[in-house]
């Protein structure tokens, strides 16, 4: 959905889904490039501009930071404070994206939808797509009263987002 937001902006995307021996669970990758000329790389991303966390216990289990480019942007889905998060050198946003679906009982099989409200956090903490484009591209994906939740928690997780620069 980050992708179709920028290509409807009128940027150059790729979205790369990263399979290895992924289980229920287990810590996973996908990979979104952007920009506004052609991409003739095709390989995962190895030195991002941006990381965008969604459960925060990977801050224990793996390093998040891997290859992050320098003042890069870590966007964590989380309670706690830019300032309460370890990550020097790095600028870090925080949003409580799992609160933010449980206010709106956006949960699918029990579980909170992390990934509407962490498209919100990332337009604000980068600026690189806009809301109104996230939103559309929300609305586009799910019709009636799921579209609209979805966009209320992109909505909320733009304005919530705390940064930490």
């Amino acid at each position: 959905m980050l992708a179709r937001a920028a290509f409807k902006e009128g940027k150059w995307v790729q979205a790369l889904p990263f399979f290895g021996a992924e289980r229920r669970g287990a810590p996973v990758k996908a990979f979104v490039r952007l920009a506004d000329e052609p991409i003739l790389v095709r390989s995962q991303v190895y030195s991002p501009d941006y990381v965008i966390v969604l459960d925060p216990a990977l801050l224990d289990l793996v390093d998040v930071a891997e290859g992050l480019k320098k003042d890069g942007v870590i966007i964590i889905n989380t309670r706690r404070s830019p300032k309460e998060i370890n990550l020097k050198g790095y600028r870090v946003a925080t949003v409580d994206a799992t609160g933010i679906a449980l206010e709106l009982q956006l949960l699918v099989a029990g579980l909170p939808v992390l990934n509407t409200p962490m498209l919100g956090a990332f337009a604000k903490a980068t600026e690189e797509v806009k809301l109104e484009s996230v939103l559309d591209i929300i609305r586009q994906e799910w019709s009636g009263a799921a579209g609209e939740k979805n966009a209320k928690a992109a909505s909320l997780a733009y304005e919530r987002l705390v940064k930490g620069w």
